[in-house]
């Protein structure tokens, strides 16, 4: 007999933390449930959403018995959450479809890591965005990949 999806849906709890120590959080409750053997499937982390950790488990006193103790956690809040709506915090969506020319970003990574710049030409196919530099003296455009450009502002059209 085949198993599935629809008839065993995750059961995804959502626990309330202090913010900026979801990571703690995750690796203390993960060393607890291996430790105390308690049936916890999977421990979420989103980078985007501060301050929460979503657990998966068979039930809510699973859970409660994972972060009873744990320091940093505030609650457990009540009630389940689907799949569907946390899948857009597992799903990264590519930098570059954020991207218009004209915008200003931050350089993440490479030489001029920490400056920014403004678009002056995207390469969706190459992945990869021409920049020119807003604090050089003199303009001169240079090309990074989407991945080490973060979005500070976008262009007033």
């Amino acid at each position: 007999m085949e198993k599935k999806e629809e008839e065993f849906p995750a059961k995804i709890f959502v626990v309330k933390t202090t913010t900026g120590q979801e990571r703690n959080v995750a690796r203390l409750v993960a060393a607890k449930v291996e430790m105390s053997h308690i049936p916890v499937k999977a421990i979420l982390v989103p980078e985007t959403l501060k301050g929460y950790v979503f657990i998966e488990a068979e039930g809510p006193h699973y859970v409660e018995e994972a972060i009873s103790g744990v320091r940093h956690v505030r609650s457990r809040i009540p009630g389940l959450v689907s799949f569907n709506e946390i899948e857009r915090y597992i799903i990264r969506k590519p930098v570059i479809e954020d991207l218009d020319e004209d915008d200003v970003v931050e350089i993440t990574g490479g030489p001029f890591k920490g400056m920014r710049a403004k678009i002056t030409r995207i390469d969706k196919s190459k992945g990869e965005v021409t920049l020119e530099l807003l604090e050089a003296t003199f303009t001169l455009p240079i090309t990074v990949h989407s991945d080490y450009v973060k979005l500070v502002e976008k262009a007033k059209h």
